[in-house]
């Protein structure tokens, strides 16, 4: 049976993006979100942040409980892909040229003076704090590699116990 993790629309845009954040910043190809990509409309957080995490689940082979990113997500046996947007539904491995993490995402949250991104992640762009549709979100490559050793060293840590 196929099947697909997506992101619940009753959780709030911020820890939608969060889950964005994180799923892109851990595996999951992102690159069909970019602009121009297949699946960049809609263009929203809901809609990108379900690509996203879809696409880590299938990555890491479906196991159990790897859908669930904070309770933002949830499994469903109905496709999410439409529009020329192709969710994966089955588990595959990532490949090297598709194991980059993007650089620029453009989610329109519809809200204004929220904040995106988590630890550096993908968060908003320019000048301003606030996420209203005409700010980019990008994902600095310095502060993901701190984000990533802080990750690791407090698995080791755990690991150690």
């Amino acid at each position: 049976d196929a099947g697909w993790c997506v992101c619940r629309s009753d959780v709030s845009t911020s820890a939608l993006q969060k889950s964005l954040d994180y799923a892109c910043g851990a595996g999951a190809d992102c690159t069909p979100v970019l602009q121009n990509g297949a699946c960049y409309n809609p263009n929203t957080v809901l809609a990108h942040c379900s690509y996203a995490v879809n696409s880590y689940y299938q990555r890491k082979g479906q196991p159990q409980g790897s859908c669930d990113f904070a309770a933002t997500a949830t499994l469903t046996s109905t496709d999410p892909g439409g529009n020329g947007c192709t969710y994966p539904a089955t588990p595959s491995t990532p490949t090297s040229a598709s194991t980059t993490t993007p650089t620029t995402f453009t989610p329109n949250t519809g809200t204004t003076g929220s904040t995106g991104g988590v630890l550096g992640g993908l968060g908003p762009s320019g000048t301003t704090s606030s996420l209203d549709g005409n700010h980019g979100v990008v994902l600095l490559r310095t502060e993901l590699s701190s984000f990533l050793s802080a990750l690791l060293l407090s698995s080791l840590i755990l690991l150690s116990m």
